[in-house]
């Protein structure tokens, strides 16, 4: 009588007239220990992190107010980089001994070398720790800002002004490592402080160098800006936790493939990048096209006048932190769309009685940079519901979205103003307000990850009762921070290598399934596909 064959015996396996090879059942094997932790205790393998700066997955760090602040005060300096030189052409001119065209390529330059940055720097966010990428652009961006207080060539003055761009991307590693750190109910609001941040330091550069400047020379104005980068440096070194990378065993070319696939696979990232590119487009457009309406009848207001209409927009940065309270209890499409109408109402103000009424002019300067805030979060937090492992490349894309709608908006707003009048361009902006709309009324709130357009799921706007969009990850999944020597799997499939992101520390521990099922390359590894377009 034939024996049953325990499920533990060896199996034979013959290969053609070979003999058999004999394999153990993976049941028998034991479990491989895990790896031990090894704490990093030094930036760059040379510099001593502070004790209580040191990452174990035992002690999580605790996210407060006072470093979300930090962020943003970091935001603000950093960013300001960009435009400093914007009101010092004409000192540049006479400094340099030049005519104006030739100090014109300033401006050029600068927002080229952050846009390289954007492309290839702010990536690396999903491959490496964020500490020491913060520390080391914030070095660089004031060692070169050394060089532009102090040289006199003009060709030397404009290679460093690249690559000080190229190295002014700090604020974009800050928003993803924010939406990483903050607690799931308050991830939007983290995100509005550092977005507040980076505005106020986008208009207080241009108030802040035309004063100085005023008064003193323009050097000045860059000695200004080593003193309070310094400051930034110190309080990174003293502030910022280190925390691990997202991603490992994955190459930097990687990373870079797989955010051009997010480009043009992921709806939710498309429409998000597109509803920001126009609303960059109608931003930019407006305050560059506010010099020349002010400056002219009957109005008649000095630069100094002018310049000081950018408090104005400061007192619209300074609801930021409100704007993410609301958003953190909407929808974010809801959120978006309450952004885009009321931007709609200013800009109709603007388009009736902008070239008549200075309190309009005010009104849709103040709502403007409220409604800009509110949009950009939104659509940020959306976003980032794809991949908390992909972060970094799905925000590189949505500023890349925005750079090249402010460079839009402020060559188009300015041919419209100088051909045909004020009215024009305020129509110009409108029609960028309606035009955000249909982009986002094409997608509705819930609609899965992989639909291109259409409603489903109903209509909730409270985040509290809606469910989780199908494929995106769940609102209170906390991000995907794992120590290097965590197991990161890796999925063939879709022609392409998938790197998954690792399980969940301390948070979120119910969702780490199924977020370790999803794709940060945007390929098809959980499909939730059926129904869409």
């Amino acid at each position: 009588m034939d024996t049953p064959m325990d499920s533990r015996t060896p199996t034979i396996v013959a290969i053609g007239s070979s003999a058999a090879e004999v394999k153990e059942d993976d049941s028998l094997k034991p479990e491989e220990p895990p790896a031990p932790f090894v704490q990093h205790t030094r930036d760059f393998g040379l510099i001593p992190i502070p004790k209580h700066l040191r990452y174990h997955p035992d002690k999580p760090f605790h996210f407060g107010l006072g470093l979300n602040i930090a962020f943003g005060f970091a935001s603000t300096f950093i960013v300001s980089n960009l435009y400093y030189c914007q009101p010092l052409l004409i000192q540049f001119a006479h400094s340099f001994g030049v005519d104006y065209n030739a100090v014109s390529r300033i401006p050029t330059l600068i927002q080229a070398g952050y846009a390289t940055g954007l492309l290839l720097i702010s990536p690396l966010g999903d491959l490496l720790p964020r500490r020491p990428i913060i520390l080391l652009t914030v070095f660089l961006s004031t060692t070169l800002s050394i060089g532009l207080a102090v040289t006199s060539n003009l060709h030397v003055f404009e290679g460093l002004s690249y690559l000080v761009g190229v190295a002014t991307v700090t604020p974009q590693i800050l928003i993803p490592l924010a939406a990483d750190l903050a607690p799931p109910e308050r991830r939007a609001s983290a995100i509005s402080v550092v977005f507040s941040g980076l505005l106020f330091g986008i208009l207080i550069a241009r108030v802040l160098s035309g004063i100085i400047a005023e008064f003193s020379s323009w050097r000045v104005v860059y000695y200004f800006s080593i003193g309070v980068q310094t400051l930034v440096l110190l309080g990174a070194y003293i502030l910022l936790p280190d925390y691990p990378a997202k991603n490992i065993n994955v190459t930097y070319f990687a990373i870079l493939r797989s955010m051009a696939k997010f480009a043009v696979t992921e709806p939710i990232l498309i429409q998000a990048t597109l509803v920001n590119f126009a609303s960059a487009a109608c931003f930019s457009s407006f305050w560059v096209t506010l010099t020349f309406l002010l400056g002219e009848p009957p109005f008649n207001y000095s630069t100094l006048v002018i310049g000081l209409f950018g408090l104005v927009g400061m007192a619209g940065v300074c609801f930021g932190p409100l704007v993410g309270y609301v958003i953190d209890k909407l929808v974010p499409w809801y959120a978006s769309l309450c952004s885009i109408t009321f931007c709609l109402v200013f800009q109709s103000v603007q388009t009736g009685a902008g070239g008549v009424s200075v309190a309009a002019v005010i009104i849709t300067a103040f709502g403007l940079d409220v409604t800009r805030q509110m949009i950009q979060v939104s659509l940020t937090t959306a976003a980032f519901s794809i991949s908390t492992a992909a972060r970094a490349r799905l925000n590189a894309v949505l500023i890349l979205g925005i750079f090249i709608g402010q460079v839009m908006g402020t060559s188009v707003g300015t041919l419209v103003f100088t051909k045909y009048g004020w009215r024009a361009a305020a129509a110009l902006n409108l029609g960028l307000g309606g035009a955000q709309l249909i982009l986002l009324l094409a997608r509705g709130p819930h609609v899965s990850r992989w639909k291109w357009y259409g409603y489903e799921g109903g209509l909730e706007w409270k985040r509290s009762r809606a469910k989780p969009v199908p494929g995106t990850e769940p609102a209170n999944a906390a991000a995907a921070v794992a120590p290097a020597e965590a197991n990161v799997g890796e999925v063939v499939g879709g022609g392409g290598v998938d790197e998954l992101s690792a399980p969940e520390m301390k948070r979120g521990e119910d969702t780490a399934s199924s977020i370790a099922k999803d794709s940060v390359f945007g390929v098809e590894t959980n499909p939730v596909r059926s129904g869409g377009v």
